[in-house]
């Protein structure tokens, strides 16, 4: 398998050191009026090009302190550019610059801003310009071609921005200054997709720039519970472990005529050998007096691989339907999803978000901001080193850091044809692939067993259910 140039612009060490004035009152810098107080909390919206805004806390230091050392604070922002991205940036017209052409470059902007409006008011770069105070801005060119090959450092330290501000009378005047460092590295990764929906039992081809070649194949079901229960998923029936998951998602929690149960999704290598399986064990039901899965009440799917000739979960993902807004056009799928690591019980979460149910989005498991700014953001290469990072903790998510995989769904209704992408460093082989297709699969799936129970379910869907019943 041949995986598909990445680069991922990572933005950490923000800090911020404010000019002292002693010619203002007190009541002067409280108001904002030229005077920026030390005490004041700050943030940073961030944007590459035109993704949408990431928003990150600065922290304020004594003017007299150096600050972080470059690569040894905490993350801020991350943003992932493919090279199909970068080449249509390329195919642009230069920018004339004087007698000069420019080669367009991408460019990272902060805008530093005072105020408590940092919050995730501000990621999508709607309300947070007003919420704070604008203290000022940087751009940072990006040769991002650079970085396909190898790590780039391209700002490393302290910059002044906004504007100047007097110190008093004989005084230089001074400006506020920003830490931070903005770094690319390559991030290949391997990209597969659907060529039909998943309950259509579609091939899943892989994807290198314009050529895409059938990798695997989808086989949809629809099984009931004493089937499920009855599939053995380990290798030992004497240890306990395992088999509870399946005892405990497969529980009889759902009333007659509002419940989806028993879907599933096999994936096949290209020898026709099942190596993957999405097993919806918790039916999805309408909690009491509504239409729709509560997240108090969520469906679930065990993601299984074959293990000496039996299924064995692998992960566990749980999903919902949330109100976001007035009426149901504003609901949003949620969900959640955890690793099932050796033969233990409990699991460990690696994402938990929201997808927009009218128009879809992306499903993601990405690390990179769980991990120290200058820790590597790649997998570990030996053995010894699966359970503990540089930093000298323990790393709790086995061997997943940094970017994992993504997968982008459509929303409810419309045809879904999944586009997964996940990080070489996460695939040792096929079946490694598989497993997270079989994961993009059922977080598709979710999407209509989520659907309201006042409507109806897709007519392949619909088919299937009937074909249980009889």
């Amino acid at each position: 398998m041949d995986p598909c140039p990445f680069v991922r612009v990572l933005v950490g060490n923000l800090a911020l050191k404010m000019p002292a004035s002693t010619t203002a009152p007190r009541s002067t810098a409280a108001s904002g009026s030229g005077v920026h107080p030390t005490t004041a909390p700050c943030y940073c919206r961030i944007r590459l090009n035109k993704l949408p805004y990431q928003t990150a806390s600065a922290p304020l230091l004594p003017p007299t302190e150096e600050g972080p050392a470059s690569c040894t604070g905490a993350f801020a922002a991350a943003f992932h550019v493919s090279k199909a991205d970068l080449d249509r940036a390329a195919a642009k017209p230069a920018l004339l610059l004087g007698a000069r052409l420019r080669r367009r470059t991408a460019r990272l902007k902060v805008a530093v801003y005072a105020g408590r409006g940092g919050g995730a008011s501000c990621g999508g770069g709607g309300g947070g310009v007003n919420s704070g105070r604008l203290i000022g801005k940087l751009v940072v060119p990006l040769d991002l071609g650079a970085a396909m090959a190898k790590p780039v450092v391209f700002h490393s330290g302290w910059v002044a921005i906004g504007k100047r501000r007097s110190g008093g009378r004989g005084k230089t005047a001074a400006r506020a200054q920003l830490n931070l460092t903005v770094r690319a590295e390559p991030d290949p990764r391997f990209v597969f997709e659907f060529d039909g929906e998943p309950e259509c039992s579609p091939q899943v081809l892989q994807v290198k720039g314009s050529m895409k070649q059938p990798m695997f194949t989808c086989k949809f079901s629809c099984r009931s519970n004493s089937d499920l229960r009855s599939r053995s998923v380990q290798s030992d029936p004497g240890t306990a472990g395992p088999r509870n998951w399946l005892a405990k998602f497969g529980s009889d929690r759902e009333r007659a005529g509002k419940e989806r149960k028993g879907w599933s999704v096999t994936v096949h290598d290209l020898s026709g050998s099942p190596v993957a399986l999405a097993s919806m064990v918790t039916p999805f039901v309408a909690s009491r007096g509504t239409d729709r899965v509560s997240r108090s009440n969520p469906g679930g799917w065990l993601i299984l691989r074959p293990v000496d000739g039996t299924w064995t979960p692998w992960g566990r993902l749980e999903c919902w339907r949330e109100r976001s807004g007035s009426g149901g056009g504003g609901d949003t799928l949620g969900y959640r999803f955890e690793l099932v690591p050796g033969h233990t019980n409990a699991g460990v979460c690696v994402a938990e978000s929201g997808l927009p149910a009218s128009r879809g989005g992306r499903f993601a498991i990405d690390l990179t901001a769980a991990q120290p700014f200058g820790s590597p953001g790649c997998s570990p290469r030996g053995s010894g080193d699966l359970g503990h990072y540089h930093g000298g903790g323990v790393w709790p998510f086995g061997t997943f850091r940094g970017f994992v995989m993504s997968a982008a769904v459509q929303g409810e209704g419309r045809c879904s044809r999944p586009t997964v992408e996940v990080g070489v460093g996460h695939v040792g082989c096929a079946e490694d692939a598989a497993a997270f297709v079989a994961l993009a699969a059922a977080v598709d799936l979710s999407m209509d067993a989520c659907r309201l129970f006042s409507c109806k379910l897709r007519r392949e869907l619909s088919a299937s259910r009937a074909e249980l019943v009889r």
